[in-house]
């Protein structure tokens, strides 16, 4: 893994930033992209480089095709290389699933415009680079993609297709690259900050008797990297048995 190069979206905070650390331990440099949270994401590259790679910091929605391209562009002439992409930027807005009224529109094209196309666009821009370097992709969805559960109708249908894309692509990039899916249940990061009680409820239903850290997908996330050689079009749950 050292010496190799990751491009992780989303990955100022929460998930992403937890693969882009578990990567840098294992000297993987690493284009650390970001929306809005630039105080975040600058801390975390802080702490990336203090683990002695490199990490470049990249501004730029993954809805935008352009700046995608140009992201991943930059990527490669910094770094020569790209090996490893990790989709996890994602959006959601909370709307109860019998508030049909209530979920809006831009509500739907905000959530299929990050969490569905700009993963495709990342794998599109990525892809004669990953490629040629014989990489692989890592899509972070979510059990709701699944289940139809979730923050909204709009958030489960757009995971679901997620799931369909990374499918998709795992054909059609293979054999050169192995695309997968992890799927999380719910995660201790602050899309959940304010419904700790209702946390608390789903964690007494789940097996194991917890909800997941970021460094519970974010070791899967290493593990299907580093390990997974004849894996791709999977969807891996990492939700404690919740859903079995």
């Amino acid at each position: 893994m050292k010496g190799k190069v990751a491009l992780i979206t989303g990955s100022a905070t929460g998930i992403g930033r937890a693969i882009a650390l578990r990567l840098a331990m294992e000297g993987v440099h690493i284009t650390l992209n970001y929306s809005r949270s630039e105080k975040e994401a600058l801390q975390t590259q802080s702490e990336i480089e203090a683990l002695g790679v490199k990490c470049l910091l990249y501004e730029a929605s993954v809805a935008d095709d352009l700046k995608v391209r140009q992201m991943v562009k930059e990527t490669i002439d910094t770094f020569g290389r790209l090996d490893i992409l990790v989709n996890n930027a994602g959006v959601t807005d909370f709307v109860k699933h019998d508030d049909l009224e209530g979920m809006k529109e831009e509500y739907w094209d905000r959530v299929m415009d990050v969490n569905v196309k700009g993963l495709f666009f990342c794998c599109r821009a990525a892809e004669s680079e990953l490629k040629k370097q014989k990489g692989c992709i890592v899509n972070i969805t979510s059990v709701a993609g699944l289940t139809g559960l979730g923050s909204s109708i709009a958030y489960a249908a757009s995971k679901a297709a997620a799931n369909s894309v990374t499918k998709s692509l795992a054909r059609v990039m293979a054999p050169e690259v192995r695309v997968n899916s992890i799927a999380p249940g719910v995660v201790q990061t602050r899309w959940v900050a304010g419904q700790e009680d209702h946390v608390k409820l789903l964690a007494a239903g789940t097996p194991l008797g917890r909800v997941a850290t970021p460094e519970d997908v974010a070791e899967v996330a290493y593990s299907v990297i580093a390990h997974a050689h004849f894996v791709t079009g999977e969807i891996i749950k990492v939700d404690g048995g919740m859903f079995i």
